[in-house]
């Protein structure tokens, strides 16, 4: 549940609530392996790598063979290449390489001595290695991304439905006081929902079931019966977390993790490399069940979590998500509006029709209407404050465009990016994220649920994200 999903939007379309089938507060199950530690191995302890460059004379045939060639006499794995010429210094290229290996090692040293013998190398050096934003680096680094842009309760301000509510204040809090003790390894918190919050549940779950069967994507219509079946989707009955995120794992390797608010881009982002969602549990007050200033597990539940099963949806998001580990500020920027445009606000062509995939609109009665049904009526449109447009503008999904999109959080979308299936949103997605300028190409593990690198790099330390971005968001709100 990230900043992306920020829900300032006075919209019926945007509430979103909890709910459940039990009476009276809260249980948590007992956690099966006690408290765990965040590993502290740095990326380049993982797997050692070291960085060199090695400069050349003349650029001539033959010269990147001879290099290559004492990397294979030596048994020695070469991860990451490039290339560089030199505008002054010589005419022959400089190669920047990292391989297996630790730097002060002896067979690292004889090694670079005998790459230094070659014909035609000037000289070869081992570098220092790059530090990079810090990042996660193992699934349990998630439990260092605790800090909140709204603080967890924050938001219960003057415009917030529960402001006066101090009952909703309180359970809202030790929800999030749930949400905070989780670690990784543990047994995610099971809500005992109370009557009040399942009728809010209930009203909002029935309310978007009707417009799913005909504005939704077949991917998202095909899942929503599984997790009837097997997750106690109902309009009488909130799901649990952790009954979803074992579903969601056996379909697509995806899992859910609770949150206590909204996080930072970055932060959300990088946890999405680890097919790990973060989502609230929390529900918005039962005094407006329509309206909601924030995310809430109706957003969370009945918008985000069904897609997660779907094998491409899911492949897209984790795409994303690598590409954000370790990048630079103005490239989070990029990522996280094309993941606006997409995981939030993405539309399908089916048959000639448009149809979404994206969470933001599937739990959204109202912008469900004003993006897909072609010809929005004048109530629709005035309840998204977008009363001066007859229907919002169409635009082929194109990452290298989106991502420079401006976009409005506090109306409906004026524009939206139309993909003609999951797969060509996922191969698109895929090239984008290709050409981004990457400090190093991650892979992820699935067995030790690790991110490898390609690189010899180590993480900076870590800083809290949270006060940065409120920078930012205040930035762009006094810009208006």
């Amino acid at each position: 549940m990230s900043m992306l999903a920020l829900a300032q939007r006075p919209m019926s379309s945007l509430v979103r609530p909890l709910a459940g089938h039990a009476k009276g507060g809260w249980t948590r199950s007992l956690c099966s392996i006690g408290t765990t530690k965040t590993m502290q191995k740095e990326a380049n302890q993982w797997e050692p790598k070291t960085f060199c460059v090695v400069e050349t004379g003349k650029d001539e045939v033959g010269t990147l063979r001879k290099i290559l060639d004492c990397f294979e006499t030596h048994n020695i794995n070469l991860t990451h290449l490039e290339s560089r010429l030199k505008s002054f210094a010589r005419s022959g290229p400089s190669f920047h390489i990292d391989f297996e290996g630790v730097p002060d090692k002896l067979e690292t040293t004889r090694f670079m001595k005998e790459l230094q013998s070659i014909n035609g190398v000037v000289t070869a050096e081992i570098q220092p290695t790059r530090e990079v934003p810090w990042f996660p680096l193992n699934i349990r680094d998630l439990d260092l991304t605790r800090e909140t842009l709204d603080g967890g309760t924050d938001l219960i301000n003057a415009d917030h439905p529960g402001f006066h509510d101090q009952d909703y204040k309180r359970r809202r809090g030790d929800i999030v006081a749930l949400a905070n003790e989780y670690t990784h390894g543990s047994e995610i918190a099971r809500i005992s929902y109370t009557d009040d919050e399942t009728k809010t549940w209930g009203a909002v779950y029935s309310k978007l079931k009707e417009l799913h069967g005909e504005f939704a994507c077949k991917e998202f219509n095909q899942i929503f019966p599984s997790l009837e079946k097997y997750c106690g989707y109902a309009p009488h009955n909130i799901p649990q977390l952790a009954d979803i995120s074992d579903f969601l794992n056996q379909c697509s390797g995806f899992s859910l993790r609770p949150i206590s608010g909204l996080l930072s881009a970055r932060d959300f982002l990088n946890a999405l490399a680890f097919r790990v969602f973060f989502s609230t549990q929390y529900i918005r007050h039962s005094g407006n069940p329509f309206y909601t200033p924030e995310p809430d597990c109706c957003h969370e539940l009945l918008g985000h979590v069904p897609l997660f099963a779907n094998p491409d949806f899911a492949d897209f998001s984790q795409e994303i998500g690598l590409a954000s580990l370790a990048a630079s500020d103005e490239d989070i920027d990029r990522l996280a509006t094309v993941y606006w445009f997409t995981v939030e606000f993405g539309l399908l062509e089916e048959e000639g029709n448009i149809k979404a995939y994206g969470a933001g609109l599937l739990s959204s009665f109202g912008e469900m209407e004003w993006s897909c049904s072609g010809a929005p009526s004048e109530e629709c449109r005035i309840s998204g404050s977008v009363g001066d447009l007859l229907k919002p503008k169409m635009e082929p999904f194109d990452p290298f465009v989106t991502c420079n999109t401006k976009y409005p959080i506090t109306t409906y979308q004026p524009t939206y990016f139309v993909a003609s299936s999951m797969a060509d949103a996922k191969n698109r997605m895929s090239r984008f994220c290709d050409s981004l300028n990457r400090p190093f190409f991650p892979q992820y593990d699935s067995l030790t649920q690790s991110i490898r690198v390609t690189r010899a790099v180590k993480r900076a330390p870590r800083v809290s994200l949270v006060a940065l971005q409120a920078e930012k968001q205040k930035a762009f709100f006094d810009a208006q």
